[in-house]
């Protein structure tokens, strides 16, 4: 029977040199970088608050002065039952100075029909339809072609927005004029599954908060699908998007390449529908890690050579990804025989230690988070499950990311990603895309 007593006891006995030795993967790399540091910078952050509002207010009075127009893009395959709902939102918005485009990427649902009666009502601007499929980037340059506003906001067809989510995803393009980019910040609606709950607290984790700290430093490195804004001269200046998974990493590692400024807007809140089961999240999850391997490790790797374009935020930007998403994960495998072949007799001492650390963090982590969030009623139910986000992260992502790295690494199987259509995969193998 597991005694409580004895548990703490024994790990008090030990001392805080044998906890170190036994947790040091925990201690030297997750809590360091995603509790200690992320927390850091998220009180200077909010303790620096007062003066950001003037200046973002200043700001958001710049872009009313202006009015430019906007063009909305939300290119996408199937998603008829999603479209209407897109559009009264973004009819809601604050920010009403825009246009419209709709892109069907031949779909074999309604899409047609329900874009095109849209398009008549006039509750869209353009509804535009590629009859053979060309995956999402296609879809995407198609819409660019007929954008005639001075920035690209790009979406999803299944989010919904905050009313002034349009308005606020904007508003940073008049603080600095060398940002070309803005990420909104995604949330998970309607969290009704054990798998979309486990998500919610991840994006929280991950996207909330945790692109508040990679902007902060520099180096954010992904403006989210669905929802980001572009500078359109920009845009068109790196050539679009280019096929494959991962091409909203691979816009914005271009647009940095090139020079450009890339933030990430916390009031800018959109609200997506993540796979409801675990089954769905794992091919979800493992077309996303294929892409680091494909876009960061393989096609941007110039990223991390000295050369004549040479940056070092973009290098720091590439490193902490890469470090934290990809080499740590191999790394995990490095700790989990250390424990297992030093410290097996003490295993069912071991493994609850490590969850009440990882909870505590979590907690920690959660609390942080509940400061920063517009929606706090609505979060406070996730705390619960907290505690499974150990087998979570711990063991769901990082197996689905460890063998999908491994896949890409040795097989280059995102170019057989169904994801995207076999004609576009070939030629994106062709030219290295």
């Amino acid at each position: 029977m597991f005694n409580l007593d004895e548990f703490f006891g024994y790990w008090y006995s030990v001392g805080i040199w044998k906890i170190s030795r036994v947790f040091w993967y925990f201690l030297c790399f997750e809590l360091v970088r995603y509790t200690l540091i992320d927390t850091f910078i998220l009180i200077h952050y909010k303790l620096t608050d007062k003066q950001r509002k003037r200046r973002w207010e200043a700001a958001r009075q710049a872009l009313w002065n202006e009015m430019p127009f906007v063009s909305i893009i939300a290119p996408g395959k199937n998603e008829g039952k999603h479209i209407y709902k897109l559009v009264k939102s973004l009819n809601e918005q604050t920010y009403r100075n825009v246009e419209i485009i709709i892109v069907d990427d031949g779909s074999d649902d309604k899409t047609p029909i329900i874009g095109r009666s849209l398009e008549k009502a006039g509750m869209i601007d353009l509804f535009l339809r590629n009859d053979a499929r060309g995956g999402k980037a296609s879809g995407a340059n198609l819409a660019l072609r007929y954008c005639k506003g001075k920035y690209v906001l790009h979406m999803d067809a299944d989010c919904s927005f905050d009313f002034h989510a349009v308005e606020n995803i904007l508003v940073p393009f008049y603080l600095d004029n060398r940002i070309a980019g803005v990420g909104g910040n995604v949330k998970i609606r309607e969290a009704d599954t054990l798998a979309s709950k486990l998500q919610a607290i991840e994006y929280l984790k991950s996207i909330s908060t945790g692109r508040i700290v990679t902007s902060y430093l520099g180096i954010y490195r992904i403006i989210s699908g669905a929802f980001g804004a572009f500078e359109i001269n920009a845009l068109r200046q790196v050539g679009g998007w280019d096929i494959g998974p991962g091409l909203d990493g691979d816009i914005t590692v271009k647009l940095r390449k090139s020079g450009h400024k890339i933030v990430f807007e916390p009031k800018a809140v959109c609200l997506t529908t993540g796979p409801k089961t675990f089954q769905a999240l794992w091919k979800q999850r493992s077309r996303w890690s294929r892409s680091i391997v494909r876009f960061r490790v393989r096609k941007h790797r110039d990223v991390l050579m000295p050369h004549k374009g040479f940056n070092w935020s973009n290098f720091f930007s590439f490193v902490e990804n890469i470090f934290y998403s990809l080499y740590l994960d191999f790394k995990w495998i490095v700790y989990f025989f250390d424990v297992a072949i030093h410290y097996s007799r003490f295993l069912d001492l071991i493994l609850p230690f490590n969850m009440l650390l990882h909870v505590i963090s979590g907690y920690l982590q959660m609390m942080v988070i509940y400061f920063f969030s517009e929606r706090r009623k609505e979060e406070l139910k996730l705390w619960p499950y907290v505690p499974l986000m150990v087998l979570y992260s711990g063991w769901f992502l990082r197996a689905c990311n460890t063998l999908a790295y491994l896949r890409e690494f040795f097989f280059k199987t995102s170019y057989k990603d169904p994801w995207n259509p076999l004609k576009s995969s070939q030629q994106a193998l062709k030219y290295g895309y």
